[in-house]
């Protein structure tokens, strides 16, 4: 007797593709997802009249569905290449939202008369399984490729020289072989995922000898069984009285198939039938009740959400009790050995191999992942909303990551007040797309990939700053989990001081779920890039600050430098947003820009700000390494600096040298308004280089001595006194003693920690 083993029992349905009307079995498809089924599936019969092609059958099906699973039941594998089949499958599951499973055979996996499908379509007349073995490998290696090497492939029947693996499907497919030929059970206790055969109307003995010899050869492989899913088709007719083996009423049914469960380890039942009322009753009066009984009979109930593979759970990292995150997080759980690990382990611009990336939907799962990661801290915490995460460690090793990307909703809470209300995972360029048919825009830094909730609780310096001030000037209310799980808002009227703390050090104090922002009435406005000559970066440097600093508040600006290039010419890239659709407003402010230094291109265009932040890929994040970069704040931009600026990029450290303009209305605010309390900072600088030691070097001497504060969203420098140039010391005591009352055990310690004040008492 095998026994269970221990999978999430399942239920399908086995839909005949062989009908007059094409529509009947996507209907049957449709009914089979509202009855609540796991699984339809379809048979490949290409050698049968009138067969509609099952992989046509199933995109299409896929777009008529939400939810179900979709399978053959099984393909030939002879008649598809496996590297085009793995491309397909992949782009499948892509679309479907993850739900797509690959169940393939030899062609004899059911009777058939006249030639065999493969070669009636041109295929091998015999079934070979050493081929179907190598597919099973071509398929698997296509399917788990995350990096862009080529994949290679060299065996009997199946070679690959160097194939692009195509996209990484949206879920670990499984791989199900379909038969009962022993040495198709050998190879699927060896390579595959599931055994998908028909159950004999004789009994279940089949099913049980084809356990032994799959159990058997995966013990010879070094696999556990217990990985293997076992699916049976079966069939039967509904009656009032019991008149055979799946032939009576659904009490009877149950008593059938109970054994299989229980004793032969069947996970999944795909019932045979094209009759919609014997689905609807085997839906309502059987799954249910034979879930209830096989947990009666077994020594634990079975689990009701899928189990990770032993391949998986290898690949876990020490420290983290990965069967214990909690039930409402395990759907948006991402361990590394995930399909969509690759595409969460890093972020924009920091490559990453967290130990878990946890993926709340609500309020109340950010409560839970915070409840786990207190229970784990002594692993690295990153928060993540965009994945942009210069400064902040929104990724790590082998620690935990909460993202809040799901968190993404804009709406608008009042329009006469122009009130909105914008998740923290949504990214400003679907802010600016959201806002724009109300003529409305938010300054948002400059890159349309940037999550909200980073930018927001730190500053928000972008194109409209000069005009509008900084993203938080425009902050009227937060909703945030403090890190003892408690939910709160706050305001100016409502936790307060945790308002103003958030405007500025937001990272130190709890993660937001929701921003309230009033926005501002933005029409189309000029937007401007320049090439200019660099050939005296100093000069250039010092022109463009006074002639930035003449302009009225409508225009902001920004400059990029980087190294003199060998035997070309030195090129400084000017941008410049002007408030304003009116033509010759535009050219008069932008004028005195061109004119700090000869252009080689330039161009101007009257368009709307969603335009200009629609700048960024829809594509995961995956970068490598670990930026480093050196930030500051600049009250004027001084020939003396201008020359510090120049010796440093002739050092050739510093690849990148950005300059943006603040000033303006970001003056307007109170320095002690909020935590970000650099008020007369003109211009903001940064500069990324490739060595930690050199660039703080040449940073700490030449350009320090110019700066007044910093800017913690562009620092990776981690040396304590970035905090204090961050926040003045009245600032940084008041946060200190809000770290005590609101985290005084330091959750929130790894974006630029602040300690909170053993030495004032307070009280919550």
């Amino acid at each position: 007797m095998t026994g269970n083993y221990g999978h999430r029992l399942e239920f399908g349905t086995l839909v005949t593709p062989v009908n007059a009307a094409p529509d009947t079995p996507v209907a049957l498809a449709r009914r089979s997802e509202a009855l609540g089924y796991d699984l339809v599936t379809f048979s490949d019969d290409p050698g049968q009249p009138a067969h509609l092609d099952t992989w046509t059958l199933l995109a299409w099906v896929a777009g008529r569905t939400e939810r179900i699973h979709l399978a053959a039941n099984v393909l030939t594998a002879e008649t598809r290449p496996p590297a085009v089949l793995a491309r397909s499958t992949a782009s499948l599951d892509l679309l479907s939202g993850g739900r797509v499973e690959l169940a393939l055979g030899t062609g004899d996996h059911e009777p058939r008369t006249g030639l065999d499908a493969a070669g009636a379509t041109g295929g091998p007349a015999r079934a070979d399984f050493d081929a179907l073995g190598e597919s099973v490998d071509v398929v698997r290696a296509m399917l788990a490729a995350d990096d862009p090497a080529p994949v290679r492939y060299r065996g009997a029947y199946h070679r690959l020289d160097g194939a692009s693996a195509g996209p990484l499907p949206a879920h670990h497919i499984p791989i199900w072989l379909g038969g009962t030929d022993p040495r198709l059970l050998r190879l699927v206790g060896e390579k595959a995922d599931g055994w998908l055969s028909t159950l004999d109307p004789a009994g279940p003995d089949a099913v049980r000898a084809g356990n032994k010899i799959i159990d058997e050869a995966a013990r010879a492989a070094g696999r556990d069984p217990a990985e293997i899913r076992r699916l049976l088709n079966v069939s039967g007719r509904f009656a009032e009285t019991r008149q055979g083996f799946l032939h009576g009423p659904a009490t009877g049914w149950v008593e059938d198939l109970l054994p299989l469960v229980v004793e032969d380890g069947v996970g999944t039942f795909i019932l045979i039938t094209d009759d919609v009322a014997t689905m609807e009753r085997f839906a309502r009066e059987v799954a249910p009740a034979l879930r209830e009984a096989a947990d009666r009979a077994l020594p634990a109930p079975l689990p009701r959400t899928a189990q990770r593979s032993g391949t998986v759970r290898a690949k876990r990292r020490p420290g983290i009790a990965y069967d214990e995150v909690p039930a409402s997080l395990t759907g948006g759980a991402v361990e590394p050995g995930d399909i969509a690990y690759s595409r969460v382990r890093s972020t924009y611009l920091r490559g990453g191999a967290p130990g878990l990336v946890l993926r709340p939907r609500t309020p109340a799962e950010v409560a839970d992942a915070l409840a786990f990661a207190r229970a784990h801290r002594h692993l690295p915490l990153g928060i993540r909303s965009g994945g942009h995460g210069i400064s902040g460690r929104s990724t790590n090793d082998g620690g935990i990551v909460i993202d809040v990307g799901a968190l993404n909703r804009i709406e608008v809470l009042d329009e006469a007040r122009r009130l909105v209300r914008i998740g923290p995972g949504a990214r400003w360029t679907e802010v600016a797309e959201a806002l724009a048919p109300h003529g409305w825009a938010l300054t948002s830094g400059d890159y349309g990939g940037v999550g909200v909730g980073g930018l927001a609780t730190a500053g928000g310096v972008g194109w409209l700053a000069r005009k509008h001030g900084l993203t938080i000037d425009h902050l009227r209310a937060v909703e945030l989990v403090l890190a003892d799980g408690r939910a709160v808002r706050a305001s100016d009227t409502e936790n307060s001081d945790l308002f103003w703390a958030v405007r500025g050090a937001g990272a130190n104090f709890g993660v937001v779920t929701a921003f309230e922002f009033e926005v501002d009435e933005v029409g189309p406005v000029g937007w401007a890039q320049f090439a200019l000559d660099a050939a005296d970066p100093a000069a250039l440097l010092t022109r463009w600050g006074a002639a930035v600093e003449a302009a009225p508040r409508d225009l902001t600006s920004a400059i990029i430098m980087g190294p003199p290039r060998l035997g070309q010419p030195a090129v400084a890239q000017v941008m410049a947003m002007v408030d304003s659709d009116d033509p010759a407003t535009i050219v008069a402010q932008l004028q005195p820009l061109a004119d700090v230094a000869p252009g080689y291109d330039q161009q101007v265009v009257i368009t709307s700000y969603a335009s200009v932040m629609a700048n960024a890929s829809d594509a995961p994040h995956q970068a490598q390494g670990e930026p480093i970069s050196r930030t500051g704040l600049l009250t004027r931009l001084t020939p003396e600096f201008a020359a510090a600026a120049a010796r440093l990029l002739a050092s050739g450290v510093v690849y990148f040298f950005h300059l943006r303009s603040i000033g303006g209305a970001v003056t307007d605010v109170d320095p002690d308004a909020m935590a970000w309390s650099h008020r007369n900072a003109n211009f903001h600088v940064t500069a990324f280089g490739r060595h930690r030691a050199r660039l703080d070097a040449l940073w700490d001497g030449l350009l320090a001595e110019h700066l007044h504060g910093t800017y913690l969203s562009f620092e990776t420098d981690l040396r304590p006194e970035r905090l204090t140039e961050a926040f003045p010391p009245r600032t940084l005591a008041r946060l200190r003693t809000l770290k005590k009352r609101y985290d005084p055990d330091g959750l929130f310690r790894d974006n630029f920690a602040i300690t909170p004040d053993t030495a004032t008492r307070t009280t919550s």
